[in-house]
């Protein structure tokens, strides 16, 4: 189960997230987070917090690139997070 918590500024569209990042709520995540397939929330820049975030499954690797890729940024996060993300980040560069 993933609990997605939304909240929208002025500047900034903020999911903070919690539980597990798996399959079929990876796509619940990208819709929450373009849920007009814009690139970026009504111009406002999207960060997700990752730190209630307990495990990651391969759709979950993808939805989280999907996201680094449409300039999503990302906070938070133990070891496990950081090196998916770091993983993730390295892909997008080559």
């Amino acid at each position: 189960m993933l609990r997605i918590s939304i909240k929208d500024g002025k500047a900034r569209r903020l999911l903070t997230l919690e539980g597990k990042l798996i399959a079929p709520w990876t796509t619940e995540l990208v819709t929450a987070a373009f849920p007009d397939h814009a690139n970026q929330p009504a111009g406002r820049e999207l960060v997700i917090d990752l730190r209630g975030v307990t495990d990651i499954s391969p759709d979950g690797e993808e939805a989280l690139y999907h996201l680094m890729v449409r300039g999503s940024k990302f906070r938070g996060g133990g070891v496990f997070i950081k090196q998916v993300l770091k993983q993730l980040a390295q892909r997008m560069r080559q």
